[in-house]
């Protein structure tokens, strides 16, 4: 059997979460990543899918044994805990193990390039098995919404996940450890909301979900300009470096 791939869906998956990458990392003004940091980090993207099928699927089987199925809780639990904690956690530890211990974390915004870089990876692997599965019409979609959503839960990671690296550098462990417990908690919480409001039928929800959407587009490309504006390079006690 020959499987063939169609160079123009794949192009409408990849593209999207190239331009969103390119973005993010002209903001790092202070210092720029590795290349071989950046791809690793896309490619532990890309690994994390696999983490979070795992636990979605777990925690499909635990939800169903307790919680009838077409029930409100039942989605509340679905999309808050299973989905979102399963697809943030599986991003933010691989983004953890790869990156909290590197030198090339030296400056706050890092912890946004990092987050992005991860989430982007693995929204354009996703992305690409949806387009090869459904076509042209939900690439355009998804283009402009699951893409920069993941992009944004990414950059939420990333803010609260800098923030953890200067606590942690300025000798503040207790510091740290709650930055990086909203690091993993902001995001979720907005995924969660996001596929919650995305799959609600009502009028009213695609409102609030079309509104939710833009702002938060516009607060997360905000908070990069914030940070990239106000960045500046971490002390770092570990490495014995001040810059």
């Amino acid at each position: 059997m020959v499987i063939t791939v169609n160079p123009v869906l794949i192009a409408a998956a990849v593209i999207p979460a190239v331009i969103l990458l390119i973005r993010v990392e002209r903001a790092d003004r202070l210092e720029k990543e590795s290349r071989g940091l950046l791809l690793s980090l896309v490619l532990l993207g890309v690994l994390s899918t696999i983490g979070a099928s795992l636990g979605e699927q777990l925690g499909l089987v635990l939800l169903g044994a307790v919680f009838p199925q077409e029930n409100t809780l039942y989605d509340v639990l679905l999309f808050f805990g299973v989905v979102a904690f399963s697809e943030e956690g599986a991003k933010y530890i691989l983004l953890k193990k790869r990156t909290w211990n590197n030198p090339e974390f030296n400056c706050q915004f890092d912890g946004v390039v990092y987050g992005v870089f991860v989430s982007l990876g693995f929204a354009l692997w996703e992305n690409i098995g949806y387009v090869a599965q459904y076509g042209l019409n939900v690439a355009l979609i998804r283009a402009v919404t699951a893409i920069p959503g993941h992009a944004c839960f990414g950059v939420f990671m990333g803010v609260w996940y800098g923030m953890a690296r200067r606590r942690e550098s300025a000798g503040d462990p207790d510091g740290a450890k709650r930055m990086r417990l909203r690091a993993l908690l902001v995001p979720a919480i907005l995924h969660g909301f996001y596929d919650f409001s995305a799959t609600r039928q009502s009028g009213g929800m695609t409102v609030v979900f079309l509104v939710f959407v833009v702002v938060m587009f516009i607060t997360a490309w905000r908070l990069v300009r914030h940070v990239s504006a106000n960045d500046s390079y971490i002390r770092d006690y570990r490495f014995g470096f001040w810059k």
